[in-house]
């Protein structure tokens, strides 16, 4: 399939976060408030849904497009020119506890490039959507980085995971606060970014995270004018980076506040 393809694959996107979407809402709804979550390992949550929601989006895709590869965080996959990667539940530990904040992820990547950015905030029924060189929107309506540039008016999200000690991140979030940052913690690393883009903060940083997580919403700030980390380097598509996204206001101050490099 030529480039052209990517008009097609992005429509794809949209339509399967949507159904996708449809399947989350409905069992977060469901789900019993009294059942106890899962875990894969400490605070590290795992839900039926994950997988249930990965094989609907990679039945989809793979029946759309069978010449492509792709990497889902529940049942792996390969990374070939054109793969998808695809995170269908980001906030599953708000999703295991009944907080309806979580999203499912879907990037298209041809030739270690990010060509196609889709995050669906399924119980807002919010869908952000980015193809390069085309912009970034939220329904359908464009969306653009806040343009902030005084570190004590922002608000920066700062994510953390168990793959890292406490002890780098505490010192982070530390840093942030005494440059006069308000520090938040929503638990989507996903949902994070794709604020960002929609101006709602004005950055978010991880020590550590996965492609999976962040692909989609890489693009979309990117796309809204906003600047990011190069994610991408040292194959953080298989090993997973340091990720820093904000306005390009704020840049400097958060590459020195993080430590994470340009």
């Amino acid at each position: 399939m030529t480039t052209d393809g990517l008009d097609l694959r992005f429509a794809a996107a949209c339509a399967v976060a949507r159904e996708s979407g449809v399947l989350a809402r409905k069992r977060f709804l469901e789900r019993p408030r009294s059942q106890r979550p899962d875990f894969k390992g400490p605070q590290d949550f795992l839900t039926a849904t994950d997988a249930e929601v990965e094989e609907l989006i990679r039945t989809r895709l793979s029946g759309l497009f069978p010449q492509d590869s792709f990497f889902g965080e529940e049942g792996g996959g390969s990374f070939e020119r054109d793969v998808w990667v695809v995170d269908p539940i980001d906030g599953t530990a708000n999703f295991a506890r009944g907080i309806p904040h979580f999203a499912i992820s879907i990037a298209f990547v041809r030739d270690g490039r990010v060509e196609i950015g889709v995050v669906y905030d399924v119980m807002h029924s919010e869908l952000y959507t980015a193809q390069r060189g085309r912009g970034a929107t939220l329904n359908g309506e464009p969306i653009r980085v806040s343009g902030l540039a005084d570190m004590k008016q922002a608000t920066v999200e700062a994510g953390w995971s168990s793959r890292l000690p406490p002890e780098p991140y505490i010192a982070v979030v530390d840093k942030l606060k005494a440059g006069g940052a308000n520090v938040r913690r929503a638990g989507s690393g996903t949902l994070g970014i794709a604020y960002v883009a929609d101006g709602r903060t004005d950055a978010y940083c991880e020590l550590h995270i996965n492609s999976w997580d962040v692909l989609a919403g890489l693009l979309l700030v990117e796309e809204a004018g906003g600047w990011a980390n190069d994610f991408l380097a040292n194959d953080g598509l298989r090993k997973g980076n340091p990720v820093l996204v904000c306005t390009p206001e704020l840049a400097d101050a958060l590459t020195q506040a993080t430590g994470i490099a340009r």
